[in-house]
Order: C-alpha cells, then structure tokens, then sequence
C-alpha cells in the first residue's frame, strides 16, 4: 500500500507534467457552444446567459490570455409543442431532444481538438454536456460546484424540474432507477460514482442525501469549505481523483454555488455560498492540474436580478470563473513570448 504522503508527491509529480503539458498543449484551445435553453426548470430568462456572458467579452479576454477561441454560437432546439408531464417529471421530451442536440454537439467540439466551453441555459443541459464530452474522450472526472446536489431520480424529485436531477441520469449506479422516458434513449450512464466531486453544497433534499451516502460520494459542502477552507478542498479533490487515474476532468459550475450577494440573478438562490475568491481559487486550481477538458458554465439569469447592478454582478462572476478555467492568474499574466521594449 502507498501512503498517503507517497500519493500527495505523485499527485504533485502529475501535476506538475500536467501543467507543462497544459501550457503547451491543446488545452488552451476552447470551444464555446451556446445553449440557450430553459425547460428543464420553470423560470424563464436563464435561456438569455449565454449571450450575456458573451456580450461581457469573453472570447475577447481568453484571447488576450493566449487562448486560441472557436465559437460555435447557440445551438438552435426544436420547440416541443405535446410536452405533458410523464409522472412528476416536467417538459421530458423537451430536455431530452435538447440534450441530445448537445450532447452531439460537445462530442463535435472535442473532436475538433478544443476544451468545450458550454454557456448555459440551465442546469438540465449537464445530461448532454457530460455525455458528449464523455463519449468523445472515454471516462471522465467530475467536479460538479453547486449550491444543490441535483441527483434526485424522476421518481425522487419533489418538482418534476429536470435541472434538478442530472447526475442521476449520468451515474452508473442509478441507472437501474432511471425510468423510461421519452426523448432519453440516446442517454447512457457515462460516469462513475467514484469519479465525482462536489463543492459548496448547502440545500439537499433528504433523498439526495441518501443517494450520496448511499453511493460514497465525494462532497465538500459548505461546512467542509469553511471547516477545511478552500485550499485544503481542492487539495483533497485532486488527491481523491488522482489517486484513481488521471481522468479529463469535466467542470460543471452553477452560479448559483456562489453566495448570492455576488451572483443575485440566478434562479434558486442559497444563502451562505462561496465568496468570489473561494470560487475563483477553484477554477484556479483545476486549471492547474492540466486535465481540465469541459466546463459548464449555467443558471445565470437575467430576468432574476432585481437591479440592472445584479445582472452585471453575476454575469461578470461568470465571466471571471470562465477566465480562471484558462489560465487567468490573479497574481498576473504574460505572454510566453512577451519582452521588454529596447529604449
């Protein structure tokens, strides 16, 4: 058996090759897709994020860290006319026809040779997102920063809204409880529980918590972050998940896990979130470890922000975990190439 010490310096060995390969590899190269999609919970203007991120100049800023940008715009979904409930579970076959327009999408992207970036949209859109992604590179490591777990089943769900029950259409291990539903044939679980990460949990719902007991889950909730504090949290996470193998990592981030005196304008606000400095350090961090693949950027909502301030705050939240993903220090940046003017 390796000791933990042991594990920690291989850890940081990979890590270290990871970062070189990161800075002069294909990781800097990203791949925007929009998906402006908002049936998977019941408030509109989350369909809106993807243009306002953008509109924040995003592709602009990663292009002035050095990252070559590919923005394949917003896919376009088919509007379902006959969408009843099936059960308790709302709009299915319009989450799982979008799903799978971008879950083929993401799989194009990776393919192309880019780190997908996909600008949500709510957080239904993960199912396609991690699919793609997954289907295109083989196993993945999942971090998934949220206020909420969102792995409830169809049948454990307290609303229907599928932005809350993702993971459990993803996970192998919950396949067996996933009932049949219109639109998901094309989904096969693609991620193990042992794979998965969470941070900043604070509002789970009693069968969540179940299902991650249940499953032995990683999870940093909030109490773990403010007990551990945040560099210890993602020291832990990359620990746990290099001592597994070192899997593309696939980043699924909800604005929402951010407390919401910086990110107001999302759907299902939760008090005592991250602040904006624990929230960056982690896409800080991931940057790091070289295996950051995909990322998910979702439920920035305009039509939430009570004040036009709101709006701004979170979108610009979003825009900066974005930054961070790919390279943006905040002890400063510089061009490989760059050197002093001669006088």
């Amino acid at each position: 058996m390796r000791s933990a010490r042991t594990l920690r310096q291989l850890a940081q060995t990979v890590s270290r090759r990871s970062l070189h390969h990161y800075h002069h590899h294909h990781e800097r190269s990203v791949g925007i897709i929009g998906a402006p999609f908002s049936k998977g919970q019941p408030r509109g203007g989350v369909e809106r994020g993807p243009d306002l991120i953008r509109a924040a100049g995003l592709l602009h800023r990663l292009q002035e860290q050095g990252c070559a940008v590919k923005d394949y715009g917003n896919l376009m979904f088919e509007e379902v006319v006959e969408d009843e409930p099936v059960g308790q579970v709302k709009r299915v076959r319009a989450v799982g026809s979008a799903n799978q327009r971008l879950s083929e999408a993401v799989r194009a992207v990776k393919k192309d040779g880019h780190t997908s970036v996909m600008l949500g949209g709510d957080h239904s859109l993960a199912i396609g997102s991690i699919h793609g992604h997954s289907a295109a590179v083989g196993e993945l490591s999942v971090v998934w920063v949220d206020a909420h777990a969102d792995i409830n089943t169809p049948l454990t769900s307290y609303t229907g809204n599928i932005h809350g029950q993702p993971m459990s259409y993803l996970l192998h291990e919950l396949h067996s409880k996933i009932p049949i539903l219109p639109n998901f044939s094309w989904v096969k679980p693609c991620v193990s529980a042992k794979d998965l990460v969470y941070i900043g949990l604070r509002d789970v719902d009693p069968a969540e918590h179940y299902i991650l007991k249940l499953l032995g889950v990683k999870v940093f909730s909030m109490s773990q972050v403010d007990k551990l504090g945040v560099a210890k949290v993602m020291e832990e996470t990359c620990d746990y998940l290099s001592a597994r193998a070192n899997k593309p990592i696939h980043l699924s981030y909800d604005i929402d896990a951010i407390d919401p005196s910086v990110t107001p304008a999302t759907g299902t606000p939760v008090v005592g979130g991250l602040t904006y400095r624990e929230g960056v350090y982690i896409a800080e961090h991931l940057c790091q470890t070289g295996l950051l693949s995909g990322v998910d950027m979702v439920e920035v909502n305009p039509l939430r922000g009570q004040t036009e301030q709101d709006i701004q705050s979170t979108v610009s939240m979003a825009v900066d975990l974005l930054l961070s993903c790919f390279g943006r220090l905040r002890e400063g940046n510089h061009r490989p190439d760059y050197r002093l003017p001669d006088p």
